[in-house]
């Protein structure tokens, strides 16, 4: 986790310590002065409305406006709502992804329920109380759009009369080589699985075990440290075998087996050893031995920098991609996601072999846990953005129905996210179904089931030579 993230995390804890601190002390006040009947009430209201309405890691206004600039040859048009249709003031460039800028005002019932944006066979949707600029994706869209057919209303919420419209082309990056950089197992498949499933030529990188947060597989009799070299183990072959769930074969995948939440010290420290914080294990070689290749890290298989470094080389020189698809630095706060990205860029000179075009992604976000917002199924609509970012292009490709289904079923290979959720969690989804009409697939209950099986995958494309 990044340094922000945790800032933006222990502000959360401290405001929310000191609301709980000075509602502990009105209730007192009300139990010796009225009796204890309504304060037990209200205690049992107010952590229902907690639940329902305030339990999401939100960690900034729901008012502030989406901070995004687009590269200057990014087609511009102002379009107007007129009677429900989009109506464009200049013919549609040829472009698959269009981004709609537009100022979204909640209602009064769009600070409890959240606020949706609906058009066509699509639904995207946004923080409660939403009052300032968004990005709706309405790749995809492009014929009905064009036609001057394309419906959109608010729910929820309400749309201006104008808008700006930006369509961006870019070719079909799934028909080049294509390289995916995944810190930990399941990162390919939550990010780019429909890309990778219909790629031409791609092979998959991971760089760690996954080996950390083991407490779950201590049930089978397990020490600490044994429960976490299997977690290891376990992720460490999802890395290799779910991919060909998407025509990827083990052939294609390679297993770094560096260990969790290491990368950044690596880096910075690249003759240094820097072994499990939980396994007790300091030798890589563990999980490599089903890789399609040897690699400058088998020698000592010491989990060093310098080793990591190498055998990102070496991967590059032999598979020769002309794309990669890497963490978004900025965007995605993961340690390991953002070091992965800089692994990569310190790799680059010491390769004889240059990629073209970075795809960047983000699994996670510094400072909205729910991103993507609304259930499964509907498109990406762009995540906050509020520090100042480059001008990148997007590319937002299509999942088909059957594409969603094969990538949720990935997911559900992956072990990292088979786990039940506990009790507190499954209640919370409880009350909000009832209370925020919130809904979860029947896919699987961890979040990745709802936030990366949608009708579009997100990229931002960067040339490595810019």
């Amino acid at each position: 986790m990044s340094s922000r993230k945790q800032q933006l995390l222990s502000r959360h804890r401290r405001r929310k310590r000191l609301l709980l601190a000075l509602s502990a002390l009105a209730l007192a006040v009300l139990g010796f002065g009225v009796g204890w009947g309504l304060p037990a009430l209200l205690l049992l209201f107010g952590w229902v409305a907690h639940e329902a309405w305030f339990a999401d890691h939100l960690f900034y206004s729901p008012q502030d406006d989406y901070q995004y600039r687009f590269p200057a040859d990014a087609a511009r048009q102002e379009v107007a709502l007129d009677d429900g249709r989009l109506r464009l003031s200049a013919p549609l460039p040829a472009a698959e992804t269009l981004i709609l800028e537009l100022d979204l005002r909640s209602t009064w019932l769009g600070r409890w329920l959240d606020p949706q944006v609906l058009f066509a066979d699509d639904r995207q949707d946004f923080e409660r109380a939403v009052r300032g600029r968004r990005f709706l994706n309405l790749s995809g869209q492009a014929g009905a759009l064009g036609r001057g057919e394309l419906r959109m209303r608010g729910r929820f919420c309400r749309l201006p009369a104008t808008a700006t419209l930006y369509a961006m082309p870019h070719p079909d990056y799934a028909q080049r080589r294509v390289m995916v950089i995944a810190p930990h197992a399941d990162d390919a498949e939550i990010a780019a699985f429909g890309l990778y499933s219909r790629a031409a030529a791609v092979c998959i990188v991971t760089l760690t075990q996954g080996e950390i947060e083991a407490r779950d597989y201590q049930r089978l009799g397990l020490s600490p440290a044994q429960a976490a070299r299997l977690k290891g183990r376990l992720r460490s072959w999802d890395s290799l075998a779910v991919p060909l769930w998407g025509g990827v074969p083990q052939s294609r995948c390679v297993q770094l087996g560096y260990y969790c939440l290491q990368l950044p010290a690596m880096l910075g420290a690249p003759d240094q050893i820097f072994a499990s914080r939980e396994s007790g294990e300091a030798d890589i070689r563990s999980v490599r031995r089903h890789n399609p290749l040897p690699l400058p890290g088998d020698a000592d298989g010491l989990p060093s920098g310098r080793n990591l470094l190498a055998d990102l080389v070496a991967l590059l020189e032999h598979f020769r991609p002309e794309v990669v698809v890497t963490p978004h630095p900025q965007l995605d706060p993961h340690a390991d996601h953002v070091a992965a990205t800089q692994a990569l860029h310190q790799a680059l000179p010491q390769s004889r072999w240059q990629p073209e075009i970075a795809l960047l992604y983000a699994n996670h976000l510094h400072d909205n846990d729910r991103w993507p917002m609304g259930p499964a199924g509907c498109g990406i609509a762009l995540p906050p953005a509020f520090a100042s970012l480059s001008a990148d292009a997007l590319w937002s490709p299509l999942l088909s129905t059957a594409a969603q289904l094969d990538k949720a079923m990935a997911l559900a290979m992956q072990h990292d996210l088979q786990a039940r959720l506990p009790f507190k969690k499954r209640l919370r989804r409880i009350i909000q179904q009832l209370l925020a009409g919130r809904r979860w697939p029947a896919s699987g209950d961890n979040e990745f089931f709802r936030k990366a099986v949608r009708r579009h995958e997100l990229f931002w494309v960067r040339r490595f030579d810019a």
